[in-house]
This record gives structure tokens, sequence and C-alpha cells, in this order.
């Protein structure tokens, strides 16, 4: 293993843990770790992240998202809290059989919006209280609102397989 890629997993399982303290901090920062990964190995070193890369990842994916899951489950909103645990346990299957299957476009099929849905039922409590998900109805519309730039982006991930850390590469840094 490379310097750079020790880093990175180390970095990967000990950010999230502020999740645990401070769940919306603690989510953004896990998931820009998350999409920043590839780029801070190559930070320190030509080798990338192997060819393990994509099971690696979908494994440190589940253990930040699960840190987040049982956060969820102190919600006091019902709703929120059942479709908290309902997005993950439906991201969960899609992403077991993935390394089951190694059939790409399961991925696509189950998409990780539970990441979304967390992160915008803590911005909405802290930002926007008053807005209600009181209902099945409100909390579709909001999933589908949610669904719509999530859809784009694991179909380039997992469909297309564009490697969006190769235009910030190239693009920011030079």
């Amino acid at each position: 293993m490379t310097t750079g890629q020790l880093i990175v997993i180390g970095l990967r399982l000990v950010v999230p843990l502020v999740i645990l303290r401070r769940p919306l901090l603690g989510g953004v920062l896990a998931m820009l770790l998350d999409g920043a990964d590839v780029i801070i190995v190559e930070f320190f070193g030509p080798g990338g992240m192997g060819r393990h890369y994509h099971s690696l990842d979908k494994v440190l994916d589940l253990y930040y998202l699960g840190l987040e899951a049982f956060v969820s489950l102190r919600w006091q909103e019902r709703l929120a809290r059942r479709t908290s645990v309902g997005l993950y346990l439906y991201r969960l299957v899609g992403v077991l059989l993935f390394e089951v299957t190694d059939i790409r476009w399961l991925l696509f099929a189950f998409p990780n919006l539970f990441e979304n849905w967390f992160l915008f039922y803590l911005i909405r409590c802290r930002f926007f209280p008053k807005l209600r998900l009181d209902t099945w109805r409100r909390i579709a519309v909001t999933l589908g609102l949610l669904y719509v730039p999530k859809l784009g982006q694991e179909y380039l991930l997992h469909v297309a397989e564009t490697q969006s850390w190769g235009w910030f590469k190239d693009s920011v840094l030079g």
C-alpha cells in the first residue's frame, strides 16, 4: 500500500466519527472526503487507489453512511426516521448486489439518496424548522426533488463511468 492510500483510508475511518457528535458537519466532511479521496492519494504520488478501489470505496461509504443511519435513529420525527432507515437499507441492498454480481448499473438502480436525505433533513432542522415533513406526500415530494440531481450523479459515476476527479485534477489543480 502506498502512503497516499494509507492516509486516505485513515482519514475515511476517522473523519466520519465527527458524525456522531456533529452530524451535519461530519456528514458534509465525510461526503467531501469521499469525493476527494482519489485526488488526495495522487497528491502523495502515483499509484492511485489500486485495482480494488471500487470495493474499498463502497465499504468505506457504507461505514460513514452507517454512522449517519445510526444518528438518524434518534430523530424525533417518525416519518423522517423511517424514510432514513429505508433509504439506507435500499442503498445497502444495491451495494451488496453490485459486489456479488459486479453489475455497475445496479449502483444506478439503487442510488445513494440516503445521504442527500440525511443532509437535507439536518439542514432543514437547523435553518428551516417550520418546513413540515409530517406526511408521506411531503416526504415523497422532497425525495423527488433530491432525486433529480442524484440521478444525474449516479448515472455519470456508475453508467457512463466518468471520472470527475480527472476534470478537477486537470482543471483546478493544473
